[in-house]
C-alpha cells in the first residue's frame, strides 16, 4: 500500500506545480497599466502613479463633474421644478441620451464608411 501511494502523492505534488508555476510566471510578469487620460492629468509629478494627494483631488474632481451634472439635468429635465426628476423627466432624460448615442454611433459609422471609401 505504501508504494502505491508515493506514485499518486508524486503525481498530485507534479500537478499542482504544473498549476502554480505558470500562475506564478504571469504574475511577474504582469506590468502596470498606465494612467487613463481623465485620471493623467491629476497626476501632477507625472510619475504614471496617483498618490495620495493625487487621489484626493481626482476624487474631489470627481464629486464636482457630478454635482455639476446633476445641476444641469435638473436645469434641462426638471420640468415642474421641484429639484428632483420624476419619472416623466427622467424618461424624457434617457430618450434624449438614447437619440445622443445613436447620433454619435451614426457620426462614427460614417467616419469608417468615408475612410474606407477614401483607402479604395
Amino acid at each position: 500500500m505504501k508504494n502505491l501511494r508515493t506514485p499518486q502523492l508524486a503525481l498530485a505534488l507534479l500537478a499542482l506545480a504544473l498549476i502554480v508555476a505558470p500562475a506564478s510566471l504571469r504574475a511577474e510578469e504582469v506590468k502596470e497599466k498606465p494612467l487613463s487620460k481623465a485620471k493623467e492629468k491629476y497626476d501632477a509629478d507625472k510619475d504614471g502613479k496617483l498618490n495620495d494627494a493625487e487621489k484626493a483631488a481626482a476624487k474631489e474632481g470627481a464629486k464636482a463633474k457630478a454635482k455639476e451634472t446633476r445641476e444641469e439635468n435638473l436645469e434641462k429635465y426638471d420640468a415642474n421644478k421641484d429639484g428632483k426628476l420624476d419619472k416623466e423627466e427622467r424618461a424624457k432624460q434617457k430618450a434624449d441620451l438614447q437619440a445622443e448615442h445613436e447620433a454619435e454611433k451614426a457620426e462614427r459609422a460614417a467616419k469608417k464608411a468615408a475612410k474606407a471609401a477614401e483607402t479604395k
